[in-house]
Order: structure tokens, then sequence, then C-alpha cells
């Protein structure tokens, strides 16, 4: 079983920077695609960012040439820097694997952008 757990949320104004990280724990398949995915209140979950164990990356439109979507496979963590914050990149920040079909949530991290 899979375990993953982020860390790196907080507070920034807006046009400051955060680095968030995603550790795996447990029993992964060399083979699956980590990324990014959040939620803001009343709005659907969606996706920011993934990128595969092959280094295939895919930003969503709203983050491209802002956010940074990064892995260290030796030691199954995945980070996303995000740069020129938002308010509206406020949000529950969460991490996902996938590996042979399987999915696998973290348990989110917030980011809240000021004003």
């Amino acid at each position: 079983q899979v375990q993953l757990v982020e860390s790196g949320g907080g507070l920034v104004q807006a046009g400051g920077s955060l680095r968030l990280s995603c550790a795996a724990f447990g029993s992964i398949f060399s083979s699956n695609t980590m990324g990014w995915y959040r939620q803001a209140p009343g709005k659907q979950r969606e996706l920011v960012a993934y990128r595969t164990s092959g280094g295939f990356t895919h930003y969503a439109d709203s983050v491209k040439g802002r956010f940074t979507i990064s892995r260290d496979n030796a030691k199954n963590t995945m980070y996303l820097q995000m740069n020129s914050l938002k308010p509206e990149d406020t949000a529950v920040y969460l991490c996902n694997l996938v590996a042979n079909s399987v999915y696998t949530w973290g348990q989110g991290t917030q980011v809240t952008v000021s004003s």
C-alpha cells in the first residue's frame, strides 16, 4: 500500500513563491505518474500538473510558465515549484500517484495567496 505525504503549503502574498513536496512511501511500481491537483472552496478538483516516471510533463494552461513540476525518482518524491502566485491559486493542493491503474491521494496542503 502506498502513502503520500505532502508538505510546503502556507500563506504567501501575490507574486510570491512556494514549493510543495510530496513523498511517496510503500511499494511503488517503477512505471507511474505523479501529479498535483487543487481544489478551491465551492469548485471542482482540477489538475495542476503531472509528470510521468519517464519524464513527460503536462501543465494546466492556468499555471504554464509559473509552476514547475519535478521528481526525484530515487527518493520517490515529487515537487511543485510555484512562482508568481496569484490569489486565484488559493486552494488545497493534493498529490496524486497512478500506478498499475491504482490511484492514491495525499491528504492535501493548503496554499493561500493574499492580494
